[in-house]
């Protein structure tokens, strides 16, 4: 197996030799692209406008070492058990999570691109269940097959977003756990316009429907690296979720909130966001053209 075979052998990289190679590879990803440096140093200021430019460009570069660390600690995910978990990662509000499993309604949990959300997967799996996983299938065939193997091996299920719906609905009267990211741009069609960092960004309202449609109770969970190198999951309390019966407003409302959480978990660490990408991509006036 080519993802087997390529997980394999940079495994057996030293960690320390990894993130060494990761901190220089992002550096030069950061000046070769001038694009992606622009995009990333303009959301940059215009999500932190008091921060002067050398502040700005400081969280740009670091940003870039935060991504690529995710990408150097994935190989080791797949060694990852109940022994040596307690090695790179600890836990925060657990309960939180354990209490809302026994309400028997499925459990919601939503995250972003933030710290590194896959060892954080990996994590909460090992310690409780597999859940499911619902994200993007990758264009490259041999990436999505080392991504999905990594993400197997510790029982978790992958599910393409696409057509997506009815598959969650059915795993969460099951009982199961659905996890998503809902931090990236989508068309207009996809979802609703919410305030983030200032500036209305479209978002999915795929967490908000399943929230009210199941009544299954929904948790924030971020995966935060530590300046040890070690990693702090951390669990937050259910959400109230908001249902006045006018479904429009409850979507836009609930999926507001659930915005505000992950940027107000980014504004405390801004270093540690995926910020090249073009969250704000879709325009509000897209709509009115298609209108």
């Amino acid at each position: 197996m080519k993802e087997r075979f390529v997980i394999n052998l940079f495994g057996h990289i030293p960690l320390s030799v990894r993130r060494t190679l990761a901190f220089f590879i992002a550096r030069l990803a950061y000046y070769i692209s001038l694009k992606h440096r622009l995009i990333t140093i303009h959301n940059l200021m215009r999500a932190f406008p008091y921060k002067s430019l050398k502040e700005i460009i400081r969280l740009a570069k670091e940003s870039y070492v935060a991504f690529m660390i995710v990408v150097a600690d994935f190989v080791d995910i797949p060694h990852l058990n109940k022994e040596n978990l307690h090695k790179w990662i600890s836990v925060e509000g657990l309960d939180n999570y354990t209490d809302a499993c026994e309400e028997g309604k499925g459990v919601l949990i939503f995250s972003a691109h933030f710290g590194n959300w896959e060892i954080g997967n990996a994590a909460l799996a090992i310690m409780t269940q597999p859940f499911v996983f619902v994200y993007r299938i990758f264009d490259n065939h041999l990436l999505e097959m080392i991504i999905e193997y990594v993400r197997n091996s510790y029982g978790n299920i992958s599910l393409s977003k696409q057509k997506a719906m009815r598959p969650m609905i059915r795993s969460l009267k099951n009982g199961a756990t659905i996890n998503l990211l809902i931090d990236q741009n989508i068309a207009w069609y996809e979802g609703v316009f919410v305030d983030f960092f200032g500036r209305k960004a479209c978002t999915t309202s795929g967490l908000a429907l399943l929230a009210l449609h199941t009544k299954a109770p929904v948790l924030p969970v971020f995966t935060r690296r530590l300046p040890n190198g070690r990693y702090l999951l951390e669990i937050g309390k259910k959400i109230d979720i908001i249902n006045s019966g006018n479904r429009d407003a409850d979507v836009l409302m609930n999926t507001q909130n659930f915005t505000r959480i992950i940027e107000e978990q980014i504004r405390k660490y801004p270093d540690q966001w995926f910020w090249v990408h073009q969250r704000w991509k879709t325009k509000l006036c897209q709509v009115r053209q298609k209108g």
